[in-house]
């Protein structure tokens, strides 16, 4: 199975991003399942019904979420009925939504989980305990699982990855916005990324506009941020080949495309 995994999309300017490319992407790497975060969709807070179905009509399968998924209190009329959308999966007993979804590809299953970590972030349940529970269920249908960690911190993403290496097929981190350098295969056969990346403004900070975030730094004031709406874009993504049979990882390849790194 061949896994496409697009970066926090941010803002108009990160959707329009995704609707333009994503044709692109699937003509060129074939992915059997497009999973694509979606916590910034709507003006960089939160995401929208109509966003979300947008998604799926440009060709997403999986829609995952993150710290900023309630953000926008549309969310709460359309959560509990979207089927190819997760949130945070260690989110209190009781919250809306679901922390895990199956996407069928043939005869073919894949679970998606999407968790959140707690360092320098809210305190939520254990994500390393939800992330046993999940899979053990997961494993009862299908040794394919792909996790998105979403998190402040590259060591609570690694100590994720190495907690489920051999447990899942991949581990991919979100919510930094930035995308690393460390796109490898864990000894026992999981894919890792601390971070994938963003798909929205280049020009930004974190996709946010440049001048308030540096007033910030410069004076501790608080600082009303928004969402860059136009000029240059970026989209920053991966592509995870896994084994069938075994749920074992082959491949993960990292990929950003905007006018320094053209789409070939």
């Amino acid at each position: 199975m061949r896994i496409l995994f697009i970066g926090d999309v941010v803002g108009s300017l990160g959707r329009e991003t995704l609707t333009t490319y994503l044709p692109k992407l699937k003509k060129k790497y074939r992915p059997q399942v497009t999973i694509a975060n979606g916590e910034n969709a709507a003006a960089g807070r939160g995401i929208t019904g109509k966003i979300y179905k947008k998604f799926l009509q440009d060709g997403v399968d999986v829609v995952t979420l993150g710290n900023h998924s309630w953000d926008n209190k549309d969310i709460f009329d359309f959560i509990d009925d979207a089927k190819k959308m997760v949130r945070p999966a260690n989110f209190a007993e009781g919250v809306p939504g679901k922390g895990m979804v199956f996407v069928k590809v043939n005869q073919l299953e894949l679970a998606v989980i999407n968790l959140q970590a707690r360092t320098f972030m809210v305190p939520l349940d254990d994500p390393f305990q939800k992330a046993k529970e999940l899979i053990a269920e997961a494993r009862k249908r299908t040794p394919l699982i792909f996790v998105d960690f979403h998190g402040e911190t590259t060591s609570e993403k690694q100590a994720m990855s190495w907690f489920l290496d051999g447990e899942v097929s991949a581990v991919v981190g979100t919510h930094t916005h930035v995308q690393t350098n460390d796109a490898r295969i864990l000894p026992k056969g999981t894919a890792y990324l601390t971070d994938v990346g963003m798909t929205g403004p280049y020009d930004g900070i974190l996709g946010m506009k440049r001048g308030p975030i540096i007033e910030k730094f410069m004076t501790s004031l608080p600082k009303r941020f928004e969402v860059v709406e136009e000029g240059r874009s970026l989209l920053s993504a991966c592509i995870i080949d896994i084994d069938d049979q075994t749920g074992q990882a082959t491949k993960i390849e990292p990929i950003q495309i905007s006018e320094d790194r053209p789409f070939e």
